[in-house]
């Protein structure tokens, strides 16, 4: 017991030293290596004694803590003038409070947690400049993006019906929404990242922040721009390529997250899909002149009425891949699959992802079906460069896509029986 007491204390000590030297090093005022691993031992300090002598020492402890960072700003604002002491707010304070709390934890237990609290405060403070710069660059239409996505999933979320309603009993309307709010998730934080990262964005990041926001929408976005500035067609091509490429990563992903257990099933086929088309997409690349051609800007994709329109599209997969599989077989699913992912990927793989889950639909048909909505997308994305697009860039498309659509063609006849 003494051994793990002293365990908790160095830990306790470790992560107080953590804080504070960043607080000595960003020369902050009132408090620095020294003070914040007392007030992180004295946290500890304090729980131990009251599981053994009541919860008043804790509670003593916090008060006392709070009290002596409120007496220090104020003596330190007598002795300095205000030009020499610029007001830094409560910072200082409220992080010996955290490392107080997180001492406190660590003796009761919650060590993981702790630690993870610990680092965070560390890092938080040490990430002032670049967190502060980030909202200086945030602008209305990005302000907007992050404050919808919070009202879709901390608003609109908590308030659906977690149960299963409507035909073949398959529309939860809190699972539904859930897979909005997660869709739009991926999308808003690759939209922000890609916004800022501006002129900076090469065709490689370019194309891969596309397939995260939307391979269709990237595709949409560069055709139209080809017939606008035919120079770009080169530049355009890769860039459409790469993002149909990571739709496949994307899959991936999104199957991992909503049904983990089935994800050694597919994993391997879509990851030969994406190799191959990464290896087609290299091998173009050689064949592109360098461009200066600045990127387009990505378009923000947490706008509300998409955000409704995903959650009733993948709505009606569910019922339409159930009433498929009841009435016509796998042939019906087949179907489903092909007309579901000509403009949309994500509904079709969440929705079979999440009917293998619940047995409704087998491992092998399943990833069969998300396969094919992805040789579908990609049928839709060569149309649309076909209407929207210059000639050149309609070449080079219905080349790269004609191979990689040859592949998949290959792996959905000659890739073995799963499950």
């Amino acid at each position: 017991m003494n051994l793990e007491v002293l365990q908790i204390l160095g830990i306790s000590l470790g992560l107080g030293l953590l804080v504070g030297l960043q607080r000595e090093w960003s020369k902050a005022e009132g408090a620095g290596i020294r003070t914040y691993p007392m007030i992180t031992v004295f946290g500890t300090v304090c729980a131990i004694l009251a599981e053994q002598y009541g919860g008043g020492i804790l509670v003593g402890g916090v008060v006392a803590v709070g009290a002596m960072m409120v007496v220090m700003k104020i003596l330190m604002n007598i002795n300095l003038s205000a030009s020499e002491h610029p007001h830094a707010g409560p910072t200082t304070g409220i992080a010996a409070l955290l490392m107080f709390s997180v001492g406190a934890m660590l003796a009761l237990g919650m060590i993981v947690p702790a630690i993870a609290v610990g680092g965070g405060v560390a890092v938080l403070l040490q990430w002032k400049q670049p967190l502060h710069g980030f909202v200086k660059r945030i602008g209305k239409s990005d302000i907007q993006a992050i404050f919808r996505l919070v009202l879709i999933a901390m608003v609109v979320l908590p308030v659906l019906p977690d149960k299963n309603l409507g035909p073949f009993g398959v529309l939860n309307p809190s699972h539904i929404w859930l897979m909005v709010v997660f869709i739009v998730g991926i999308s808003v934080s690759s939209y922000l990242v890609a916004k800022f990262l501006g002129q900076k964005t090469g065709l490689l990041l370019g194309g891969i922040l596309g397939g995260l926001i939307s391979s269709t929408a990237t595709t949409i976005s560069y055709a139209r721009r080809s017939k606008t500035i035919p120079g770009t067609s080169s530049l355009a091509a890769m860039v459409i390529m790469i993002a149909s490429t990571i739709v496949f990563i994307r899959v991936g992903f999104e199957v991992a997250v909503v049904a983990p257990e089935i994800l050694p099933y597919v994993l391997p086929q879509f990851g030969v899909m994406c190799l191959y088309m990464a290896l087609i997409a290299l091998a173009a690349h050689f064949f592109v002149r360098e461009s200066n051609e600045a990127l387009p800007e990505a378009e923000d994709p947490s706008d509300l009425g998409a955000a409704v329109a995903f959650g009733a599209l993948y709505a009606f997969v569910l019922v339409a891949v159930a009433a498929a599989k009841e009435f016509f077989g796998d042939q019906g699913l087949y179907i489903v699959a092909a007309l579901s992912g000509l403009t949309d990927m994500d509904a079709i793989t969440l929705s079979t992802a999440r009917l293998i889950e619940a047995d409704r639909v087998g491992i092998d048909t399943g990833w069969r079906m998300m396969m094919l909505g992805a040789m579908s997308n990609i049928l839709f994305k060569a149309a649309a460069v076909a209407v929207l697009g210059n000639r050149q860039l309609f070449f080079r498309i219905a080349l790269l896509f004609g191979i990689s659509l040859a592949g998949g063609i290959a792996l959905l006849l000659f890739w073995p029986k799963v499950g």
